[in-house]
Formats: structure tokens, sequence, C-alpha cells
């Protein structure tokens, strides 16, 4: 039987990867077998074999048909060369399947085109015998590179191509540039591709002397590559019992496959399994996690153009990532995986969800595919849904009709694998009726006297409802969307959200009935087994994405530019409504407000924090993805009014919303979503957005077991709850959401002062983190103090209460940032004005510790700048000085050690209170305070002029001071010297006073030794006393006071002397020399001080005679 192929090919540039494939269109003339004749479902129609098809970026991809006439191959410019390229590209749109990681491909393909001209290539002889394209590119030469040329040979059947080979040596999943250039060409082009017949049909028309000569002159050609193979041929044709012989005919590449074989696109697996290998050893770095992304993309792709290699695709992938040996090593170590593996692992379980859901798949392909799956889920190594064992999760199979006839225990699985949803979804078929007209048409309703009472089919407007499990109907209606059947996931998608409205009003019927027990309890159970926000399916995202893409303004994607479409490089993703189809009547709404309801539906369900660190950053980061994409959607009337009509039911739905009056105490916080709402009802209807905010504020999971009802005393826990289980691993985030929910309160009710002062109720009854709070309060006056316009008065007092608050909850508590929040709240209390500073100063002991009310609130109130800045009077500068005094000497009765000396600095300009001040510091003196503490205030007394206090003082510390025989470098020596000098310069009388301290307190003989010369010089003066002169003469050492001195540095040196020899090694003689050297300065200051040295030296060396170097030493100075 004879077979052509028809078609058209034109020339194009080898742009570097992209991948181009054989559609149905692009091969339409070609004679099909019976075969490719498929049927499907009851309500699923197979697309015609013109199906267009769709990027794998849907940002770029439009379902509408682009048609463009062809025109002439004339390339003048860079401009030129792009258009030509959208020309060429826009028309094979309908004639190819582009296979492209991702949208910038697309645009480094037309920047590829300005380099090269389309003419540039060249095409050598192309022959096309029967389902065999060959032929030899040229790829132009470069600056860099010579002009090369490459032999291409591409095999199709039935509308696919099922294999290439060129000799570039590309190794990738797409094709070479090569491979689509000549793909191109030929459909372009079919004129100058000679069409043939199958080589076998040529061969048949042969005589045996042209076969011969066909055979010989074939082998000269190509002898170095074809001679083993003809030769060894030609030994099997010649031998009776090979293998050749016995079978009839021989095959032929050219003549295409058989009607019965299957035929599927090419696809290079071992290729498939390199890339995928490669980029999970990279470990998401290098960009690795966006090309398995990209590669997941082009799986969706073809599974949405019902193309086999989907799945296969896929297969390929999963092996090579249960093959992954960190798989091994993370469970071994008991350590979780990386979040980038941890979403690729859950994409992955989807694709086979979508996979397992096909409408046409086969009952042998799921068979196959459930084998594959329970034997991958059933290695030790498969990661888990949600990365804890011996969770419990609803069955995806439990449809809400059925669950009351199932017992608990088939309601869970103790071990949940990624896998294990697409295993039960292959118990999922597509044969039930109702579904199946659901899905079929729009106009599917019930009949008119069937509308009166309940049903489980349809609502009481006669429109189907479709009651299942809903994560699972919407895995369908994603399996629906991934296959290619927009129109019919649309249909189902619009029957489950009708089914979501009945429940909602049959949850608002029961909570009408149940409310005062509720509200008197003050708590309830979580309803939702299953949360649908950061559910491993994905329904409210499904759905959602599924009504917007039927909404999508799709001309808005593609600029006109001289009547040619071009993509621009960041599209507007806008959209429009379009009415919901219905065959009983105008409902008046559309996809777009259904979209927004069902979000808003999903969002707002009551559902408990899952366990596990990843399941609840799962569900933080989908409430965000779908809060991004509510964002998109311009609000009009139609949407607002959705919008005010959700709010209204989520705050009376009772147990069953996450904004109803009572809630689970483990309950997911509703802040991210509230702020959304709030912000979007605010230009609307300010009441309802405040009520809706306020009421979100609530985070019972870190509240006492005080009533619920008491609202008038906020309890306060620190923000980390330990002993609860399970875990709030999200716990820092979610109370920044809270925090971030506020601060858009605060900043809209500014200069509204009841709104203000209900939002700070609710700050302060709900938000229990002292950090959050001082964000808050500096976001409020940031905002109440803008720099060109005047202060905000009501929002800067609440700056001032947060403030307030958050002295009082660190007052008692360890925090790094106290000082920044101290010195904050007097900047804010300056800005209200002095009312406030003179309350902080008068309460200062409910927010301040003594220290920080001394050295930083009452100097800052009474710093030049805060007068200056608050224009004080007179009578006002006095009441805040007298305010500061009076909390300095509180703060000194309190804590003299760290306060004294600030209370006397704050006091010295008042007598009765400096000599308060000064009482508490003698006081505390013998009880409290340090010798350090009095020696600084005592030099701090002599800088003011009272020297008599300051000796007073200094005595006072010298009596607690005790200096070793070995701290010459203690860091009291200076204050010693400096308290002998003070005495000294007071007179005789001082000095002799102080000695006798100076004796017992110090026993170091080097810094006694220096005492005793400092004293024996002429005093530096009696300290401006008046009534005291200094005579000038210098006193004697014979004589006291100083005689005792030098009688107890005589006995230190003696003392210190014995105690270094006991330990002294040899390195140290030299050191010890010396030290013996000053001794004897200090021996010859005595009347009889030689004799006594001499003595002293000859004592050591009858005692230490067993040091013989030592002592001679010692001999050799002193003899």
């Amino acid at each position: 039987m004879r077979r052509f192929y028809r078609g058209g090919i034109f020339s194009a540039p080898p742009c570097k990867r992209i991948c181009v494939l054989l559609s149905w269109k692009a091969a339409r003339l070609v004679r099909q077998h019976p075969s490719d004749r498929c049927s499907a479902p009851i309500g699923l129609q197979r697309p015609p074999p013109c199906q267009l098809v769709q990027f794998s970026d849907t940002s770029l991809a439009s379902p509408t048909m682009c048609r463009v006439a062809p025109t002439p191959m004339i390339m003048q410019s860079a401009d030129s060369i792009l258009k030509e390229f959208w020309v060429l590209f826009l028309e094979m749109h309908g004639h190819l399947q582009m296979l492209v990681p991702s949208a910038s491909q697309i645009i480094i393909a037309a920047g590829s085109l300005c380099k090269a001209k389309i003419a540039s290539l060249g095409f050598f002889p192309l022959s096309l015998p029967g389902f065999h394209l060959s032929g030899t590119v040229t790829e132009p030469a470069t600056a860099t590179e010579p002009e090369m040329t490459y032999k291409v040979a591409i095999s199709f059947d039935r509308c696919k191509i099922t294999s290439v080979t060129c000799g570039c040596g590309n190794k990738d999943i797409f094709y070479c540039a090569h491979v689509v250039a000549l793909s191109l060409y030929r459909i372009r082009k079919p004129e100058q591709v000679k069409l043939r017949l199958p080589i076998s049909e040529t061969l048949f028309q042969m005589n045996r002397d042209q076969l011969q000569k066909f055979v010989q002159y074939l082998i000269t050609e190509h002898h170095t590559e074809v001679l083993p193979t003809a030769q060894k041929l030609a030994d099997d044709i010649l031998s009776s019992n090979s293998e050749i012989n016995q079978t009839h005919g021989a095959p032929d590449p050219t003549a295409g496959a058989s009607i019965d074989d299957e035929n599927c696109w090419h696809l290079d697996e071992e290729q498939v399994k390199e890339q995928v290998k490669l980029f999970l050893s990279q470990g998401g770095y290098y960009g690795s996690g966006k090309q398995l992304n990209s590669m997941f993309a082009k799986v969706r792709e073809m599974l949405r153009m019902r193309d086999s290699n989907g799945a296969r695709m896929l297969t390929l992938i999963t092996e090579q990532f249960m093959a992954d040996p960190r798989l091994s090593l993370w469970r071994q170590q008991g350590s979780g995986m990386t979040d980038k593996c941890r979403q690729l692992w859950d994409e992955l379980g989807a694709l086979w969800v979508c996979v397992v859901l096909n409408p046409h798949c086969k009952l042998e392909e799921k068979s196959c595919w459930l084998r594959q799956l329970r034997k991958w889920g059933d290695m030790d190594v498969c990661p888990l849904e949600d990365g804890n064992y011996g969770s419990e999760l609803p069955n995806i199979t439990n449809a809400l009709t059925q669950t009351s006839n199932h017992s608990q225990d088939s309601l869970a699985r103790p071990r949940r694998t990624v896998f294990t949803r697409a295993i039960e979804g292959c118990d999922l078929h597509w044969q039930d009726s109702h579904l199946q007209r659901i899905i079929s048409s729009d106009f599917y309703v019930s009949p008119s006297y069937q509308r009166e009472g309940e049903s489980l089919l349809f609502n009481s407007q006669g429109q189907p409802l479709w009651l299942e499990h809903v994560p699972t109907a919407c895995a369908r209606v994603d399996a629906l969307r991934s296959h290619g059947y927009p129109k019919e996931a649309l249909r189902l998608t619009v029957a489950i959200i009708n089914t979501l409205r009945l429940q909602q009003q049959r949850q608002l019927e029961i909570y009408k009935h149940q409310k005062k027990e509720l509200l008197q309890r003050g708590t309830t159970t979580i309803t939702n087994l299953e949360g649908w926000v950061g559910h491993p399916l994905n329904p409210v995202g499904c759905l959602f994405l599924t009504l917007t893409e039927a909404c999508r303004l799709e001309e808005e994607n593609c600029l006109e530019m001289s009547g040619i479409p071009i993509f621009p490089i960041q599209p507007s993703a806008l959209y429009r409504h379009v009415p919901v189809a219905s065959g009983y009547q105008d409902t008046g709404e559309s996809y777009l407000s259904l979209a927004m309801e069902v979000a808003l539906l999903g969002m707002g369900q009551q559902r408990v924090m899952p366990e596990g660190l990843y399941a609840q950053d799962k569900v933080c980061r989908n409430e965000e993805q779908i809060i991004a994409r509510l964002q998109e959607l311009e609000l009009d009337a139609a949407l607002v009014q959705t919008l005010r009509k959700q709010c209204v039911l989520l705050l009376e739905g009772g147990p069953f919303s996450g904004l109803g009056e009572v809630i689970h105490r483990e309950s997911v916080p509703m802040h991210t979503f509230a702020k959304y709402l709030f912000s979007a009802l605010l230009p609307h209807d300010a009441d309802l957005a405040y009520k809706l905010a306020l009421r979100a504020m609530r985070l019972p999971v870190l509240e006492t077991t005080a009533p619920s009802g008491d609202v008038t005393h906020p309890h306060h826990l620190v923000s980390v709850v330990p002993s609860r289980y399970p875990r709030w691993f999200t716990l820092g985030h979610v109370e920044s959401q809270q925090c971030d929910m506020a601060s858009t309160m605060l900043t809209a009710a500014k200069g509204d002062m009841l709104r203000l002062r209900t939002v700070l109720e609710a700050i302060q009854k709900n938000i229990h983190s002292s950090s959050l709070i001082f964000k808050l309060a500096q976001d409020a006056f940031k905002i109440a103090t803008p720099a060109d316009n005047n202060p905000d008065t009501t929002l800067l007092n609440v700056a001032l209460e947060l403030g307030l608050q958050v002295m009082r909850m660190t007052l008692s508590t360890l925090n790094w940032r106290r000082r920044e929040m101290v010195r904050w709240l007097v900047t804010c209390a300056t800005e209200v004005g002095v009312r406030a500073l003179v309350s902080i100063l008068q309460n200062w002991y409910t927010l301040f510790t003594p220290t920080e009310a001394t050295t930083i609130v009452a100097a800052t109130v009474m710093s030049h700048n805060t007068i200056l800045r608050l224009s004080l009077d007179y009578p006002q500068r006095e009441e805040l000085a007298g305010c500061a005094r009076t909390l300095a000497l509180q703060c000194a009765m309190k804590d003299p050690q760290n306060c004294a000396l600030s209370a006397l600095t704050l006091c010295e300009k008042d007598h009765i209170a400096f000599e308060t001040a000064y009482q508490i510091v003698i006081d505390a003196a013998s009880t409290g305070l340090t010798y350090s503490q009095l020696f600084t205030i005592a030099r701090y007394m002599e800088h003011r002029g009272y020297p008599l206090r300051a000796f007073k003082l200094a005595s006072l510390a010298m009596s607690h001071l005790n200096l070793a025989y070995n701290q010459d470098t203690h860091p009291a020596i200076n204050d010693v010297l400096w308290a002998c000098a003070l005495s000294h310069s007071l007179g005789k009388n001082e000095l002799a006073a102080l000695i006798p301290l100076v004796v017992k307190s110090v026993h170091c003989a080097t810094v006694l030794s220096d005492i005793l010369r400092r004293c024996t010089m002429t005093a530096p003066g009696l300290a401006g006393i008046p009534g005291r002169r200094n005579s000038g003469k210098l006193m004697s050492t014979d004589k006291a006071p100083l005689r005792q001195l030098l009688d107890a540095t005589i006995n230190a040196y003696i003392n210190t002397t014995h105690s270094r020899l006991t330990h002294i090694s040899p390195r140290h003689y030299g050191e010890f020399i010396e030290f013996l050297s000053k001794a004897r300065e200090t021996f010859l200051l005595a009347q009889d001080g030689h004799l006594q040295f001499t003595q002293f030296i000859d004592n050591l060396k009858q005692i230490y005679k067993g040091k013989k170097k030592l002592m001679m030493l010692v001999r050799e100075r002193f003899g």
C-alpha cells in the first residue's frame, strides 16, 4: 500500500533551544489511519485536529487563533527580521506545537533571529520518502565559529514526529535548531522537497540489475560506515538458517508504522533522566528548581495537548526523584528536606492526581499507574504528604454525602505519602450520569416540577449540585483543565460553587439554633476536618484560576505593530465580566464574581492549624498566593457587591467561619485575609471594614484561660507556647501579620478619634508581643508627625498609649531593645506635651527601672533641648524640675547603687533636695554602696566644690577596700592615690585620719611606697577651703602621721618579698632584684633604714641559701 505525505514547510533560523513538534493541523493532509479516530466519554468531545497549541508559560499563551497571510521572505533590517519572525511564528502557531521551557525563550528566539537572517540557512538536497524526511542543514559562519553542515533525519507517523536524528549531537530534551529548521522548511516550501514513495515501494519497481547497482552504489558512497553492516547482512541472507531468513519481508523505516501499532511523539527518555538527575544533584542551586518547575509545566502542556508523552515524561521524572540519594540521608538523620525540594514533591504529587483523573484514561493505563504509584509509595524513602508520620487526613474519595456512612477508621490513614492522593484518585471515575450531564452542557437544569423540597442533585433554582469532598471535586476540575477541557472544567466549577453556597446557607441555619449556647460557652469545635487553604490539591486556587481564565482579556495580551501582533514582554493581567452560562434563567452573575466569591469563602473557612512546620508554612504561602491573585482584580460595583455579601456571611457564619463570633483556640488566624478585606472594603463600606478587621484581630492560641467575655483586662502571654501540641512553628509570622493589620487600621483611622480608640483597645487586648506593639507605636508616631504638616494629636496619644503598654510589658523581662524603647517613649511624650512628661515622671515606678528613670528619663526631660522644644515658661520648667527631683530621690532610695550619683546631679540646683540626696548616699554607704561607687560620688563632690564631703565619702570608700600584696594593677589604685592627695590637700588632720584606713586596706608594697613618696612632697593646696593655710613645709617620715605609713610600707615589702620567694622561678630573678632595689629606697627613708635593710638582706641569705644563683645575684647587688 502506497503512503504519501503532503504539507508545507518554510525556513527558519537555528534559534537555540526552541523545540517544534508537528501537531494535528500541521499534518492534517497526511492520510490518517482509522485508529486515530478515538471516542470520548459522554460530555467530553475530542477537539478537532487543528486544535491550537498554547505556550507552557500562560502569561504568553493565547487560545485565540492568529492567522496571518504568508509574506515574501525579504529581510532588510532587524525590525523587519523581527516582524518576519512573528509572521512565521503566528502562521505556524496553528501548525506546530512549540515546546519551550519558559516565555523568556520566545524572546531569546526573536533575538536570535535578529542576528541570523533566515535566508542565510542553506538546505541541501531534501527528500521525503514515505514517512521519513531527511536533509542537510548548513549553519552560517559567525565571528567566532566557522560554517557547519549537519545531516538531519525525521520520522513521523499519524501526525506525530516519532524520532529525530541530527549530526550536531545536541543533548537536550528539546529538539535542536536544525530539526526545527528542517521541519519548518518542509511546511513552508513543499515544492522544494521531492515527494517520494516509501523506499520499499521504490525497490519493488526495480529489476535484479537495478537492485544490484543500487546496493553497490550505496555501499560505495558510504563504504566506511555501512560496509561492515552490509557484509553481515549478506552473510545472514546467504545462510538459510539465519534469523533474517525466518521472517517474511523486510523492515522499511520510511513506510511508517502499522495501523495497529502505537505511536507517540519522540521523547529522548535517557536525556530526560539525565536532565532531572543533574538538576536534583544541584540541590536547588544554580536555578535548578526553576528548571524542574519548567519540566513540570511541560508535562502539564503535554497533558493539555493529549500528548501521551506527558505521563511518560512524568514517570521518568518521578523515577529520578525517587532515586535521589538525599532521601535516604534525610531519613537517616531525621531531618526534613528543604522547602524548595518539598514544593517540588508537592507539584509532583499534584501532577499524578491530574494524570490518573484523565477523563480519557483507559483502565489498563490506570491499573499500570496504580501499580507504579503503590510501588513508589511503599518505599521507605518516599516523602510523606505533610512531613509528619502518623498524620490522619480524610480520604480523597470520601464525598460529603457519604461521611456519615463510614466509620472513623475509614476516614484516616496512618501513612500518607505524596502519592497517596493520586492512588486514591485511581478509585474515581467519570461515569456518573449526573456528573456527565453537568460537564456536557450549560443548559442542564432540573425539571420545574422537581424544584420543591430538598434535593441532593439540584438547588432550589434548579441549578445542578455536585456533592463530593470539596478538594476531590476541585481535583476533577484541575484534571479537566490540565487535559484540555476548559469549558467542562468551568461547568463543574459552577456546580461546586452552588454546592458550597447551599452548605453555607445550611450552616448559618444550624448556627442560629446553637448561637446562644455557643456564646455562653465561649468556645467551639473545629467543624472542618481539612482546611482548603494550604491543601495539597489547592482547591481554592484551582477554582479561582478556572473562573478567572474564562474572564481574561486575551486581546490585551498582544500589541499591534503595523498590523502584526507582537507579544509584549510583560503582559497585563486584565479581566472582564463574562456572564455565567445558565439554561434556566439569567442569574446576573459573572465568572469573575464567582471567582471572588469562592476565594473569599475558602479563605474564610475556619480550620485547625495543621501539624508540622512545612504544613503550617504552606498555609501561609497559599494564603498569600490567593490574596495576590485577588488583588489583580479591579473592584467594580459587581465585585464590591460580592465582597460585601461574603463579608457579612463570614461575620455571621458562627463556628463554620474563621471570622465568626466564636472560634476554636487552635483555629488558623484570619489576619492576612482580613487585612485584604479591610483594604478592599474601606473605600466602599468603612463600618463593615472595621467590624471585620477588629473581629479578626484575635489570636486565641496566646490567650490565657480567662473567660472569653472578660474584655476589660487583657491577659498577655509571652509569644512562645512550648506546652501546646501541636506547636505553632509559624507563630512569629502569624503575629507579624496581626501587627500589619493593626498598623493598616491605625493608618486608616487617622483623624477619627472614635475609631482610633477602638483600634487601640483591640491592639491592647489581642497583641501579646512587646516588640510588635512597639513597632505599632513607632508606626503611629511616624504617621502622626509628618514632616510637612502639623502633628495629629489623637494618633500621637495612641502612639503614647502603646508605648506605655510596651514599658509595662517589658519592665520585668529582659529585652535587648529596652533602652531604645525608653528613649523613644520620652521623645513621644515630648511631642505630646508637658502633661505627658509630668505623667511619666510621676508614674515612673510602673514604667521604668530606677536606673532608666534617672539616667534616661529624668535626664532627658531636664535637658536644655527638651525645654527649647516645648517652649516652656518658668512655672512649667519648675513643675518638670520638681517632678524630676522627686523621681531622683525616690530612685536613690530604692536603688542607691545605680541612682545615687544621678540623684545628686538632678538635685544639685535645689539645696534641700541635694542635702536629702547626700544623706541617702551616706546612709547607703555602710550597706549597699561599693567602694567604687563611693569613690565615683566622692570625685563628683570634689568637682562640685564639696571637698570635705568628698573626703568623707572617700574615707567610707577606703573602709570597704582591700588591696592584697600582689594587686599592684588594681583599678582602685588611682582612687586611693586621689583620696590621699585630697586628704593631704585638706591638711594634716585629714591626712592623719585617712592614713590608718590606708594602712588597714592596702597591703601592696609598691602602692604604699607611692603614697608615702607623694605625701612627703609639698601638699597640693587646701582645696580652696577658707581659713586654712598651707605652711609649705615638707612632712617628716619620722613623725605622725607618716611614721605609721612608713612602717606599714616597710612591713609590706618584707612580707611581699617572702611571698614572692616561695614560688619564684629563675626567669623572674632579675625582676626580683629590681623589686629589692625599690624596697631599699623605702627603707632608707627611716633613720635606721640602712641598718634595717642590711639585716633584712642577711636574713634572706640565711633563709633562702638553697637558691644559690639568686643569692649570688643578691650579694652582687646589695653586698
